[in-house]
């Protein structure tokens, strides 16, 4: 191993630590996008119009966290942090920006179809009170769910591609047997 190598290490591991967070927090959205799909929204079919509109209201409101909101944009922010570290390595580069630019998708159909349908359905105001909670249900429900089936769907490709990168950033990667190491000793000539 060269004193030049060494130098790169700690970089390096921020490389890695960027990218492995950009994947953590991808995959975090996803599956709350996935688990939305496959089982709140399933349930909440289920139910009549006026509990259906409460709960979502409600899920709408408690969702505003800082929590969901570290994954959610942090998610683009680490894929952004990613794709630029790696802007002069061509193997993991292509795949990291492929992921950024499906997550940013995810991103504005969030920013320009589900929150302002969830606005809308805040707008409808107590469920109580609503006059027509069939026809307020149905301006949202089937909207929101097939959109939110596109942002699981995109997300979860992003969380491929950076997986992706991932895997050929550690396959270019030199790997230093600890038998070669320079301070491994005499013993490791043996």
């Amino acid at each position: 191993m060269t004193p030049t190598s060494r130098a790169h290490r700690p970089i390096r591991s921020l490389h890695h630590l960027v990218l492995g967070g950009a994947a953590v927090t991808t995959g975090l959205t996803a599956g709350a996008f996935y688990v939305f799909s496959c089982a709140v929204m399933p349930a909440l079919g289920r139910s009549d119009d006026r509990t259906f509109i409460e709960v979502m209201q409600n899920i709408n409101d408690v969702i505003q966290n800082p929590v969901f909101f570290a994954a959610f944009i942090g998610a683009l922010l680490l894929i952004a942090a990613a794709a630029w570290q790696q802007r002069r390595t061509p193997g993991p580069r292509g795949w990291i920006v492929a992921a950024l630019v499906v997550y940013a998708v995810a991103f504005l159909l969030t920013s320009g179809v589900s929150v302002p349908l969830n606005d809308e359905l805040a707008q409808a105001g107590n469920p109580a009170r609503i006059a027509g909670p069939a026809a307020v249900r149905d301006r949202f429900e089937d909207a929101w769910v097939a959109w939110n089936a596109v942002r699981a769907l995109l997300c979860t490709a992003a969380l491929a591609l950076l997986l992706r990168a991932s895997y050929v950033l550690a396959r270019r990667l030199p790997q230093e047997s600890a038998y070669l190491a320079s301070d491994a000793g005499s013993r490791a000539s043996r």
